[in-house]
């Protein structure tokens, strides 16, 4: 409690002297990265109590008969939970739910909470390790936090974090293979169960994987709707830059119908989804992605979670998406949490700015600075939507990312399930591609 309460002190000093004067990790902080502290910047002792171990390097290779067509083998598999939380007994797991995991658990009597062994799985090439150490000593926030500067290679501009948007911004830039291409499918469910799947071919490239990128790039994306019929075709090309201060997100779509590459500036920030049903808003996926500049972002601190981690038995090629999409929620026997530190991040609308959530609390993985779960608030300061990430490290990678992406609407009485590829093509991790696989032209190619 008294660790919890300094980071609030600091939250708290963070907002009073702009959130974003800090700049540059010094030089006895980047020591210790890889020595006291993980090469990403966590505690890599684990908990007093030892129920988080220690930090060993993470889960960077494949398991012996590992296939990618098969889907990833649970190294974990022969574990069972350690303990059910339910409605009934969740008062005694309060300090480490988030109000949005309570709520459902209050809503839904089948909704419950496996909590197994805790692995600290998260682990990547040691290149991805010495960029970080490389250049934590110079990065340094745009004006007003919305960017950054003075990196080219680091995933993690700030490994020990003094505000809350720097939080944010090591999960928007953190690692996922370089360069992945997913075949996923999403589910906009019913408040009976029925649903009907969305399939899409989604590419994602970071500019630090590029042999030649682009100036003040970050990312590239391009995603391709393939079913159902009714709306294949439709794509989706996305450009961030790093420094949103001197350029902002650049957006195309393609519409089959028209067979015409429209500039789409309004994909960003509470835009619905594209396919959700309007069930998550375009900055929700991923956790959240875009310009943090519509927020003020207060550290609130560190703190011991439970959270869903390590869902190999999610990803099994064995199920079909009928055994996981349940009436009101997942198959909840399907998914895996665990005791993790977490960083606290609350999101609150800025003045004379516009969104639909006007609160939003992340709740951050220290290990692998991606978000594991999110609680997003109306206008009215209730609860609305709850976002949990299924987090899974890919091995083959390696890389942690996510093995399924779920937002409970409470207002609705429904939810979206995204990235679930049980039935489809595996990943593909570490593909070469330049600027010139990002373009208009290739979108429109890439839909017909």
């Amino acid at each position: 409690m008294k660790a919890m309460n300094k980071m609030v002190l600091a939250g708290a000093v963070a907002l009073v002297s702009g959130n974003w004067a800090w700049a540059g990790m010094p030089a006895a902080d980047v020591e210790r990265l890889g020595k006291d502290l993980t090469p990403m910047g966590a505690e890599k002792a684990g908990s007093k109590d030892g129920v988080i171990p220690a930090w060993d390097g993470g889960l960077v290779k494949a398991p012996a008969g590992f296939d990618a067509m098969a889907g990833y083998l649970d190294p974990y598999a022969s574990e069972k939970p350690l303990y059910t939380i339910t409605a009934a007994n969740m008062a005694q797991y309060k300090d480490k739910l988030a109000p949005g995991q309570m709520e459902m658990l209050k809503r839904f009597p089948t909704y419950k909470l496996n909590v197994y062994p805790s692995h600290r799985t998260a682990g990547y090439p040691q290149a991805v390790y010495d960029s970080i150490k490389a250049e934590a000593p110079k990065a340094e926030l745009a004006p007003g936090g919305n960017g950054v500067i003075n990196v080219a290679r680091s995933t993690v501009p700030f490994p020990q974090p003094k505000t809350g948007v720097e939080v944010v911004w090591n999960h928007i830039m953190r690692y996922r293979g370089g360069a992945v291409q997913r075949y996923s499918a999403e589910f906009p469910v019913q408040a009976n169960g029925a649903f009907t799947p969305v399939t899409r071919t989604e590419t994602l490239a970071f500019a630090n994987a590029m042999d030649k990128p682009e100036p003040n790039r970050l990312l590239y994306y391009m995603g391709t709707i393939t079913g159902p019929t009714s709306v294949a075709g439709e794509a989706l090309l996305v450009v961030d830059p790093i420094d949103q201060v001197k350029e902002s997100r650049l957006a195309w779509m393609y519409n089959p119908g028209q067979r015409r590459v429209l500039r789409a500036p309004d994909v960003a920030y509470d835009t619905p989804g594209s396919g959700a049903d309007g069930l998550r808003t375009t900055d929700d996926y991923d956790g959240f992605n875009g310009s943090p500049d519509r927020y003020d972002w207060k550290l609130v601190g560190k703190k011991e979670m439970i959270v869903s981690y390590n869902n190999f038995k999610l990803t099994s090629k064995r199920l079909k998406y009928s055994d996981i999409v349940r009436p009101g929620h997942l198959n909840q026997d399907l998914v895996r949490y665990e005791p993790h530190r977490v960083w606290v991040v609350e999101a609150t609308l800025k003045p004379g700015k516009r969104h639909v959530y006007a609160k939003r609390v992340f709740y951050i993985d220290e290990d692998s600075w991606q978000i594991a779960h999110a609680d997003a608030y109306d206008g009215r300061g209730e609860l609305w939507r709850v976002h949990e990430i299924d987090a899974i490290q890919f091995y083959d990678a390696p890389t942690p990312w996510f093995a399924a992406e779920v937002f409970y609407d409470l207002q609705a009485r429904r939810y979206l399930v995204t990235g679930l590829g049980n039935q489809e093509k595996p990943a593909k991790f570490g593909a070469r591609l330049s600027a010139g696989n990002f373009t208009p032209d290739t979108l429109r190619r890439s839909s017909n």
